[in-house]
């Protein structure tokens, strides 16, 4: 049966007054339910978010890199910015006649591709919403979806909403709704000018601002007060060139005298837990209602929103399902995997489960494991010595969570060590927190509870219990909460279950720092020549290299 190339690549209009909202650019090649190649195209590019798969995907073609049949069905996901894409030379075009409406089918589109500059044909084409196309990425992940389950979209903008649900009955999708209603929720996070401002982030920096402001509202407190003051106030989301506003309205109310935003103002910070309170709570709210009025058992989310890890872990301790699933690219990265999947069970094949090591197009990393034991000796002896090591094994990670094949390690003990590793090496700010990665065991020991699936994709967090937030201090955040990372089986990741394995067994090792394997601004590395290049400029002392380990 012929492959299906999905992409997502969309273009956004440019203003100086509007921020780009089309970003991560990726293309997806599967056949008989397994994927072949995938990109999220700032790591071939290394521009961060890069939105512009139109000028790069013909060089990819030419260079062989992504590996195109004569004949294969293209899949192409749009936005509320536009439903067509044509590549910088007009070789490979898809063009959807109508925008669609939501529902649980793609529409047919019309496409053309010209593998050389002499040939050329019309293609079978299909135009996915966006909505569809993340509520699909999961498939891959964790397999087609489980009967009665409710199916949901939430993020910044997607093709008609920013909300979206379906249910999976009887083998069929249902509609149940897609809107608005609940953008203000979002828009916290990429698109409104005060939290913009508290953290000093410029318009087209939305993409960067929701896992800064995530981790620095820990540092506050919710209060009702501020949370009725917000809500009267618009959230203050439209203050971008009048913050004057602000003050003059935070004297008035609350007897706070502050003319600048500085992080450490504890007002602010306040404010932040406020805003991540409101999230939490409207987000918990709709989605109760929703299975109420669905009866469903089971949730599979996905958007942006769903990388809100404070939220996530609330949606699973109250149990309103009896179980959750959330893919490691549940953000616009997913999109191209999401429409491929689709396209691909349409076909009537079954998706076969992957692991989040999908980044393979244009890397320069084999997929075979191959390393001795002496490697883990010698890689755990390093950190014992206090030492910070880059990891770059086999292919990537998909979505933005370092999950140890791009990873930058070293001992969670430490404070001054943590600081280093993130505001040292990795130029991060000062609040942003780095997260452990452990066994599943010892996350129970440390937690004294039961720790969810979705902790393999770093999707949750946890309350450290009184007597160990001192051994992992470095990764234990202001509010004795951690963002976990566990490791189950072996097969997850051999090399990282090893080194845990052997830290713990001989030293007693509980967890080590995971952060992910870039200098601020910079997309994660994607082959052997960048993990060298990034892991000396950020001044590392090692870098594990397919498996060989390079003292600098």
């Amino acid at each position: 049966m012929k492959p299906t190339l999905a992409i997502y690549a969309v273009k956004d209009r440019y203003s100086d007054k509007y921020p780009a909202f089309v970003h991560n650019h990726n293309l997806c090649l599967m056949q008989n339910g397994k994927v072949l190649q995938y990109l999220e195209l700032e790591r071939y590019t290394r521009q961060k978010y890069d939105n512009r798969l139109d000028e790069f995907i013909e060089e990819l073609i030419d260079k062989n890199l992504l590996k195109l049949p004569d004949d294969f069905d293209i899949i192409s996901v749009n936005s509320f910015a536009g439903n067509q894409f044509i590549s910088k030379n007009g070789r490979l075009r898809v063009e959807a006649p109508v925008f669609p409406k939501i529902s649980e089918n793609a529409n047919s589109a019309y496409a053309w591709f010209e593998k050389t500059k002499y040939k050329g044909k019309g293609i079978n084409a299909y135009s996915i919403s966006h909505e569809l196309a993340h509520i699909f990425s999961n498939v891959p992940f964790f397999g087609m979806f489980k009967e009665n389950s409710l199916l949901v979209h939430f993020d910044g903008g997607a093709s008609i909403s920013n909300f979206s649900a379906f249910t999976f009955k009887n083998n069929k999708l249902k509609f149940v709704e897609a809107h608005w209603k609940i953008s203000h929720l979002s828009k916290f996070f990429n698109d409104n000018a005060l939290n913009f401002a508290i953290l000093g982030a410029k318009q087209r920096e939305h993409t960067s601002v929701p896992g800064k402001f995530m981790g620095f509202a820990s540092f506050g407190k919710y209060s009702e007060k501020l949370e009725n003051w917000l809500k009267e106030n618009n959230y203050f989301k439209d203050i971008w060139d009048d913050y004057t506003v602000f003050f003059r309205k935070a004297k008035q109310d609350f007897y706070v005298d502050i003319s600048e935003f500085d992080t450490k103002n504890p007002f602010l910070q306040d404010i932040a837990a406020t805003f991540q309170k409101i999230f939490e709570k409207e987000t918990i709210k709709k989605l109760q209602s929703l299975q109420q009025e669905t009866q469903t058992d089971y949730l599979y989310y996905s958007g942006g929103s769903a990388l809100n890890i404070v939220t996530n872990s609330k949606i699973i301790e109250l149990e309103i399902f009896k179980d959750v699933f959330i893919p490691p690219a549940c953000n616009d990265s997913g999109l191209s995997i999401g429409a491929a999947a689709y396209s691909e069970w349409k076909k009537g094949n079954t998706i076969q489960k992957h692991s989040p090591y999908l980044n393979n197009l244009a890397c320069d990393f084999t997929e075979k494991v191959n390393f001795k034991n002496s490697l883990i000796q010698e890689t755990a002896e390093f950190l014992l010595q206090n030492k910070i090591i880059a990891v770059a094994n086999g292919f990537g990670e998909a979505g933005p969570r370092a999950l140890g094949n791009r990873s930058i390690l070293s001992l969670a003990n430490s404070k001054s060590l943590a600081k280093k590793v993130s505001e040292e090496c990795k130029k991060r700010e000062w609040y942003r927190p780095v997260a452990p990665i452990m066994l599943h065991k010892i996350a129970e020991k440390v937690t004294g509870k039961k720790v969810h699936h979705l902790a393999k994709y770093m999707l949750l967090d946890f309350q450290i219990l009184p007597e160990y937030q001192d051994i992992i201090a470095g990764v234990t955040h202001i509010n004795g909460t951690a963002r976990i990372q566990m490791i189950k089986k072996r097969e997850e990741n051999p090399f990282i279950f090893d080194l845990l394995t052997y830290l713990w067994q001989n030293h007693k090792i509980y967890a080590l720092i995971n952060t992910s394997f870039n200098k601020k601004g910079e997309p994660i590395v994607h082959t052997k020549k960048q993990a060298l290049q990034s892991a000396q400029n950020m001044k590392l002392d090692a870098v594990i290299v397919d498996y060989e380990l390079i003292k600098l």
